[in-house]
């Protein structure tokens, strides 16, 4: 949530700026604003609403000079508004901040600043660091003044910073919240931004910055320093994925787009990494640490949302098919109990898209500390996760911009599949056991493409059920994290109210929502509930519930009870998850758009909380 972009270079500062805003607005955001600095002077535009409102008061008031910083808001300290927006200047005007993260004890720094006759402008939490720096900065250079304050400031921060006082510079910290320098082609030109999606247009080539790091940009160069100012020497490294991927195409939103790479998502996860010959998964990145996996006795999985869902459908293989029990927690919870951990024979598996989810992340730092081996199912490369666990798997579902997650979440369970194979092996899973999972892994996007074809077709049951007030999703065994799945979406893009349930609790209480109006979409595929499942269904139906059902090609039972039938081919139980998301993927957004929404960017949400 939130974005910044920073330039300096030779170009119009603002150009770039606006380009890049454009580029974050994926993530979530209620107001905008950029300040440039030229000639003594910091100019300062800012609004509430869209990136585009910024660019139309830019164009009447044209910002020149050739370095800069901007922000995307999305709200949590003050309502959103012009005065809230960032970036925040200091009393004099001199010094802009923009920031992402929170401030936890900015109360009491601001009524010690208040005391000292500094004067707000804003609600926000950031405003103190503009503030806190000009007191510190009156005694001492930026760099000096930048640490001070963050050794004062408890919280998140991801900020970047510019001043008269020293033109020519922009100075960043990362403690929390990431950031990452882009390094232009001719090394003229330098970037700070919050995501490599607002730079990817410049360079590829980028520095992620650690936590703890500080950074200084000039036209000439990028120095990097500790939080006790001592130079640190960054690794360069290069993005992978291509502008392209980041547009929408033919498509009308990122969301249908991004289902319909789910394909070749799959298969880029899945490439190179099956040996059928020894039923073996190839994992590289778990190999520096096959030894000690080698002795783990249990799992623990750590996510939020659909990565924690992802975790469960992981979770259940894991244990089934590697015969290590394992369980999932929301990383949330998780990082705050005193949960009894074993650091000699448990693992903690943190499942994250962006690689930068504040929970997850907490979870993970806290099953560090406390000694346990840490492993990475992430998408991000050089995300913090990817970068903090001892090894990992990457799924290779490539940039994700709309909000609501459809293609990493089938590339994690993808990916878990092949962890399941990969721990298996090491254990007493047979090759023939492995090569047949494997096998049946190679069918899945080809299976996907199938599901997708029938777009229009779950267009026109959208349509028809897109007045409804709630939904029941149902599924049982791998398919109950499924229904919570497909809950979620409904709920994140369509604002409807949907409730994801294991279908064997309908009755402890659920069932009393029952009615004609609301409509049950049951997970009833062919596995070892499908019987459990059909008498679910009939105590729905029994209640006056519409049925919508996804059920396998050439089901004859099911369908006979059902309003609705989505068809899904048919695989094997433990793979059944990755299909039967596609359809409620579907469904879900073409729901919001019958009911004219965006689903691209749903109210209140952003694509990465990296806050609390």
């Amino acid at each position: 949530m939130c974005g910044i972009i920073g330039y300096v270079g030779p170009r119009q500062a603002s150009d770039v700026l606006l380009d890049g805003l454009k580029r974050l607005e994926y993530r979530g955001y209620d107001s905008a604003g950029l300040v440039v600095q030229r000639d003594g002077d910091l100019q300062t535009v800012k609004c509430q609403g869209k990136v585009h409102n910024l660019a139309d008061l830019v164009a009447k008031n044209p910002c020149r000079g050739q370095i800069g910083i901007a922000h995307t808001r999305w709200a949590t300290h003050g309502a959103p508004s012009e005065a809230n927006a960032h970036p925040h200047l200091d009393c004099r005007g001199r010094i802009a901040v923009v920031h992402n993260g929170i401030i936890e004890n900015y109360e009491a720094l601001k009524r010690g600043l208040t005391s000292r006759g500094h004067q707000f402008r804003s609600e926000t939490d950031t405003e103190i660091l503009a503030h806190l720096i000009e007191e510190y900065a009156s005694k001492m250079p930026i760099l000096e003044a930048l640490t001070a304050v963050l050794k004062d400031a408890v919280g998140t921060m991801g900020l970047a910073v510019i001043t008269v006082d020293e033109p020519g510079k922009i100075y960043a910290a990362r403690v929390g919240n990431p950031l990452v320098i882009g390094l232009g082609t001719k090394r003229d030109e330098f970037f700070i931004a919050s995501d490599p999606t607002a730079i990817i247009p410049y360079t590829r080539d980028v520095i992620y910055l650690d936590d703890g790091d500080l950074a200084v940009l000039t036209e000439s160069g990028v120095e990097t320093y500790s939080l006790d100012r001592v130079r640190r020497d960054k690794k360069i490294e290069s993005i992978q994925w291509t502008p392209d991927q980041i547009e929408r195409g033919k498509y009308p939103h990122f969301m249908l787009k991004e289902m319909f790479e789910q394909p070749r998502v799959v298969n880029d996860c899945l490439r190179g990494r099956s040996d059928l010959a020894t039923g073996r998964a190839v994992l590289g990145g778990l190999q520096e640490v096959a030894e000690r996996l080698r002795t783990v006795e249990r799992l623990i999985i750590l996510g939020c949302g659909s990565a924690h869902y992802a975790g469960l459908v992981g979770a259940r293989m894991l244990e089934e098919y590697a015969e290590i029990p394992t369980e999932c927690h929301l990383a949330s919870e998780w990082r705050y109990r005193r949960a009894i951990v074993d650091p000699v024979r448990q693992a903690a598996v943190a499942v994250s898209q962006s690689g930068e989810t504040a929970d997850t992340l907490g979870a993970l730092r806290e099953a560090k500390n406390r000694g346990l081996l840490t492993l990475g199912v992430v998408n991000a490369v050089g995300s913090t996760v990817a970068r903090e666990t001892d090894a990992g798997v990457f799924v290779h579902a490539g940039p994700e911009v709309a909000v609501a997650s459809t293609k990493a979440f089938l590339a994690q369970i993808t990916a878990f599949s092949l962890m399941t194979v990969w721990l298996g092996r090491q254990r007493r899973m047979s090759a023939q056991a492995g090569a047949r999972i494997l096998e049946e892994t190679s069918l899945l996007p080809a299976e996907i493409e199938k599901i997708l074809q029938q777009s229009d077709r779950i267009r026109a049951l959208a349509r028809k059920w897109a007045h409804a007030s709630g939904f029941f999703f149902l599924g049982r065994q791998y398919n109950a994290p499924t229904a919570l799945e497909g809950a979620l979406k409904l709920k994140e893009i369509s604002y409807i109210h949907a409730e994801g349930v294991p279908a064997g609790e309908l009755k402890h209480g659920p069932i009393a929502l029952l009615d004609r109006s609301f409509p049950v979409v049951a997970l009833a595929t062919r596995d070892g509930a499908y019987v459990k499942m059909k008498s679910n269904i009939e105590e729905a139906k029994a209640r006056g519930a519409p049925i919508i059902a996804v059920v396998n090609e050439g089901d004859e039972e099911v369908v006979t009870l059902a309003d609705d039938i989505i068809y899904v081919p048919r695989t094997i139980e433990m793979l059944s998850p990755i299909l039967n998301a596609v359809p409620l993927q579907l469904f879900a957004y073409h729901m919001a758009v019958a009911r004219g929404l965006d689903p691209d960017k749903p109210r209140n949400l952003a694509k990465s909380v990296t806050v609390e």
